[in-house]
């Protein structure tokens, strides 16, 4: 997939909306990719801003059951350029390659069961929470952590979705609840909402 985005023009634009009209059940990994991305640029702090609410929107949806993602169209009609898509493709071909032998469709229910996509959307939110948190060098962990959730939907790979379920549990007890700043950045949104 990464291969058929990077042919074309390098400088030419992506919109998301039109990457996600021909996925289908796959949509909500391909958004979740390119809201990942950004967390991979050198940047400390910027990337984390840009991709954590972007994980955060994609978590809401599937915790809240769609069957297809929705995009603002101001977020629709932007996505990333030809040449970024190259670029990754280059950096990340060896490990996508031997994901695509390990990576296979298989335990498919536990992508569609209705609990099963709420808990996954909880996972992302909390893990898009921490993203956004300036805690130092963690972004690459993330971000490497946040692909799990990008290839099992992508790939409809329910095993794989077991272990990013276990890997997002342990980093959001050692990141989150071990030093506070999740459970102080939750609290904090429960108060302006009530």
């Amino acid at each position: 997939m990464l291969d058929e985005l990077a042919v074309g023009d390098p400088a030419e634009r992506l919109p998301l909306s039109e990457l996600m009209t021909d996925l289908r059940q796959s949509a909500f990994g391909m958004l979740l990719f390119v809201a990942v991305l950004p967390s991979f640029i050198p940047v400390p702090g910027a990337a984390g801003m840009i991709s954590g609410p972007l994980v955060i929107l994609v978590g809401l949806q599937l915790l809240l059951g769609l069957r297809r993602p929705w995009l603002p169209r101001f977020i629709g009609r932007h996505g990333p350029q030809r040449q970024t898509m190259q670029r990754y493709g280059q950096r990340l071909s060896r490990m996508l390659g031997w994901l695509e032998r390990l990576v296979r469709p298989r335990l498919e229910f536990l992508l569609d069961h209705r609990l099963a996509s709420a808990f996954t959307g909880l996972q992302l939110i909390l893990l898009g929470l921490l993203l956004a948190l300036p805690i130092p060098f963690t972004n690459y962990i993330f971000g490497g952590l946040l692909l799990l959730y990008v290839f099992a939907l992508l790939e409809r790979d329910g095993a794989l979705m077991l272990v990013a379920w276990l890997a997002g549990l342990i980093a959001i007890g050692v990141f989150g609840f071990a030093t506070g700043n999740l459970l102080q950045m939750l609290v904090a949104q429960f108060q302006t909402w009530f």
